[in-house]
Order: C-alpha cells, then sequence, then structure tokens
C-alpha cells in the first residue's frame, strides 16, 4: 500500500504532467497551424485568388482552435487532479469551479468559431430542408 506522501507526490506529477501535455499541444497545434498556412499561401498567393485566401484564414482558424481546445481539456484535467488529489479544499474547489466554467466558456466559444454553429444543433445536409427550419 503507498503511503499519502507518495500518493500525493504522484498526483503532483501527474497534475505537471498534464499540464505540460496541454501547454505542449497548444504550442505545438500553433506551429503546425502557421506551418500549413505559410505552406498553403504560396500556392494561394500565386494565383491571386480571393476566395482562396479566405479559405486560408478559415482553415488556419480551425485548426489553431482544435489545438486550443485539445489544450483547454488537458488543462482542466491538470486543474482537477491538482485540486481533488492535492489540495481538497473549498477555495480550492470553488477556484477549480470558475476556472472549469470559464474553459467550457471558452471551449463552446472556440466550438462555434470553429464549426459554425453551436454544438447541439443540426447540421444541415446538402439538400436537407428540415435542418433549416430549426
Amino acid at each position: 500500500m503507498l503511503s499519502d506522501a507518495v500518493m500525493l507526490e504522484i498526483a503532483t506529477v501527474v497534475a505537471k504532467a498534464f499540464e505540460l501535455a496541454g501547454m505542449g499541444v497548444i504550442v505545438a497545434g500553433t506551429l503546425f497551424a502557421l506551418g500549413k498556412l505559410v505552406a498553403s499561401a504560396a500556392g494561394v498567393m500565386r494565383t491571386e485568388h480571393v476566395a482562396g485566401k479566405r479559405d486560408l484564414i478559415s482553415a488556419f482558424r480551425k485548426t489553431l482552435g482544435r489545438s486550443i481546445l485539445t489544450g483547454l481539456e488537458l488543462l482542466v484535467a491538470a486543474d482537477i487532479i491538482r485540486t481533488v488529489a492535492i489540495e481538497p479544499t473549498m477555495e480550492s474547489v470553488l477556484v477549480l469551479g470558475l476556472i472549469v466554467i470559464i474553459r467550457t466558456f471558452l471551449s463552446f466559444s472556440l466550438e462555434v468559431e470553429i464549426e459554425g454553429h453551436w454544438p447541439w444543433q443540426k447540421v444541415a445536409a446538402p439538400g436537407d430542408r428540415d435542418a433549416d427550419s430549426d
């Protein structure tokens, strides 16, 4: 059986690992989105196609938004581990609740930005007139 001190140390290391993973996903996703943007922009700039430029920005924002969402999920997991396992005080639980509310709002905002609709809204399939009435 593990002692409380060992369990606390494990929880601390796991929470830090989740924080590092969350930050890493955001940084790597940003670099990936930028690289994709630069590589795609070279082809679009040669054609002077305005719609293609808008598509580039849209694709960049989607890729960046998805990496931020994934990073936020990992950071929330780190906060939950830290609050539940390391500092289970009422103050830390309230701070965690506030952090989760803020990050949930950010996640919903990013989801709407990426997908163009709320997560619970039905996406209209091509030729589907029933989805337009929602």
